[in-house]
């Protein structure tokens, strides 16, 4: 039996809307079964265009900012689904016609806009794989990662392609271009001409599950850049993820501030609506302008980072400002303050709440929590210091947890796992888990595990599991600090510290080299703080830490005017380089 989505029977015109939605999730959830046991289905996430093009041709699939009008409201631009799935085929016939087109990798350089959608579905309709890196880790690290990939196509504004010349080594694999815009000095065909090449339905490519579809990058938080590998059956299940566990209807409206994330909206049957920011820099967002933008489209569901949330609920609630549209709102890419969950759940209609997906690029999403249950239950806890608590892994998700290790585990064995309780490695093995990284044989024996005909991933994280089978997050295994007394961890540490009213966040670091290290933390204040009398701030610190087992070992305060923190999402602290910089403390 295959799983493609165009051999699914489109609801009967006589149910209710209620009733296709029951229908359409019922249908994820026998897709996310059967996966593990159809390797070889045919799986194409483009295939879900054209139904919904069919089912909702005149709603808006993608809504761009257009400028301003004379009076300074904003102007939009959109494709409707059916466009959308018209514009992808006729890229498809001419990406075809230039040879771009089953396993062809190509790297995708396009700004958040109607033509990256576009193209993106055309890549998927051609069964070729893209590669799509994030610009805001820097052209250096950028075109090292895209030199590993050895693609053979290229597809990019001219401002990428400049980038293309001015690296050539990087690029010599690359046989065929394509410019989204105005093309310069060198060759190849422009998007609008490989338009003209053809019209009419494309035949979507046939791929397996087990084909690959895209190369993903990690952000290299805590170590270099890796290629992830994603096949066509993992942003298939994760499509039925989204819809059946956030239970999403097409016909919502969803505010895209992660590009990446955007690309699945109209594979939901939702609005994409992409906002007037710079996604390499959410903390920074215009809270004006992305209020804006959610009340003019009506919004139901928004992805944004732990700093965008923060943002925009500072200016909210400064101004009186309710957000009612929204039906949920879902946040990731580091723990989510329980400050920021109270701050932004004031703007939300009651019963509304804000989800914290726990997962990593090679493997989203992997379990979930609602505010309600964060701030009713776990918040306690963890301001304790027992971690925070990610909530329950996702259905036919196997979430264990095993001894901490720095070594390579080549096969699963039951003698890896750790008592309930006790804090170790987590490690997942499920629908949406990728199997590997692209071209990084030691990566891959340091992160995968097999597990007979399957792959487990190890998340690189530490934690554990509770009496009620929540998972609870403690930090990252290369963070924690490895003392003569054991190890020490940083999310439990340093929610100790983060309860003083003047503390904005802190990092827990080691000074000196393992197994000897000793514990400091690094304390960033709050936004206005002086800094006055640090020898009485450090004093109440070091006695807060006296009162928990846990951090009574920390002897040393630091204070960092700001702490260094990741690109994508403004939030991940780079502990890596504040231990260096605390190393001459």
């Amino acid at each position: 039996m295959s799983l493609e989505p165009n051999e699914q029977s489109i609801p009967a015109a006589n149910l209710s809307e209620d009733e296709r939605f029951e229908q359409a999730v019922a249908k994820s959830r026998k897709a996310l079964e059967l996966a593990a046991s159809q390797p070889d289905a045919y799986v194409n996430i483009a295939s879900h265009l054209p139904i919904i093009a069919q089912e909702q041709p005149y709603q808006k699939a993608v809504v761009v900012p257009a400028g301003r009008m004379p009076d300074g409201k904003a102007a939009y631009a959109h494709l409707t689904f059916k466009q959308l799935n018209d514009e992808a085929d006729r890229i498809a016939h001419g990406l075809h016609s230039i040879g771009i087109g089953e396993g062809t990798k190509t790297i995708l350089m396009v700004k958040p806009s109607l033509e990256l959608f576009s193209l993106t579905f055309a890549l998927f309709k051609v069964g070729a794989t893209f590669i799509m890196i994030d610009p805001g880790m820097g052209v250096k690290r950028m075109v090292h990662c895209l030199k590993e990939t050895q693609a053979e196509a290229f597809i990019g504004i001219p401002l990428a392609h400049v980038v293309r010349k001015v690296f050539p080594s990087a690029f010599r694999s690359v046989k065929k271009v394509v410019t989204v815009g105005k093309r310069l000095f060198w060759g190849g065909p422009t998007l609008e001409e490989l338009k003209n090449v053809g019209t009419g339905p494309f035949e979507t490519a046939k791929v397996k599950r087990t084909d690959m579809a895209a190369i993903l990058f990690t952000t290299g938080s805590t170590g270099p850049a890796k290629g992830v590998v994603y096949q066509h059956g993992t942003f298939d299940a994760q499509v039925h993820y989204l819809r059946s566990h956030f239970r999403i209807r097409p016909g919502e409206v969803d505010l895209a501030t992660f590009p990446l994330f955007a690309l699945f909206g109209p594979a939901l049957g939702m609005t994409a609506v992409i906002p007037d920011m710079d996604p390499r820099y959410p903390a920074k967002v215009d809270p004006v302008k992305l209020i804006e933008t959610i009340e003019d489209h009506g919004c139901t569901t928004m992805f944004g980072s732990p700093a965008l949330l923060n943002r925009v609920g500072r200016y909210a609630k400064a101004n009186n400002i309710k957000l009612p549209s929204f039906r949920r709102v879902i946040s990731a890419g580091a723990p989510v303050p329980h400050a920021v969950l109270d701050l932004f759940g004031e703007l939300l209609n009651e019963g509304v709440e804000i989800h914290t997906p726990y997962g990593a690029t090679e493997s989203l999403p992997t379990a979930s929590i609602g505010s309600k249950e964060i701030l009713g239950d776990t918040r306690e806890l963890s301001a304790s210091g027992k971690g925070i608590c990610v909530g329950q892994p996702m259905k036919y998700f196997n979430l264990r947890v095993i001894k901490i290790s720095d070594d390579p585990i080549e096969n699963w064995s039951d003698d890896l796992l750790v008592p309930a309780g006790e804090i170790g490695e987590i490690v997942v093995k499920g629908p949406t888990v990728t199997k590997s990284y692209f071209n990084k044989p030691d990566a891959n024996a340091g992160a995968k595990i097999k597990d007979g005909d399957e792959v487990c991933h190890r998340m690189g994280d530490v934690g554990w599991l509770d009496d009620k089978g929540r998972v609870w997050f403690c930090g990252r295994k290369k963070h924690r600090v490895i003392t003569a007394d054991g190890p020490m961890f940083t999310v439990p540490c340093e929610a100790i510290f983060n309860q003083h009213p003047r503390v904005y966040r802190s990092a827990l670091v080691g000074q000196g080299k393992a197994p000897n290290q000793t514990p400091a933390i690094i304390v960033e204040l709050e936004a206005g703080d002086n800094g006055r009398d640090k020898a009485g701030l450090t004093k109440e610190l070091l006695d807060m830490a006296q009162k928990h087992e846990h951090t009574a070992p920390i002897k040393k305060v630091l204070f960092h005017e700001s702490l260094p923190v990741d690109i994508r999402h403004n939030a991940k602290i780079f502990r890596e380089k504040l231990t260096v910089w605390a190393a001459n403390k």
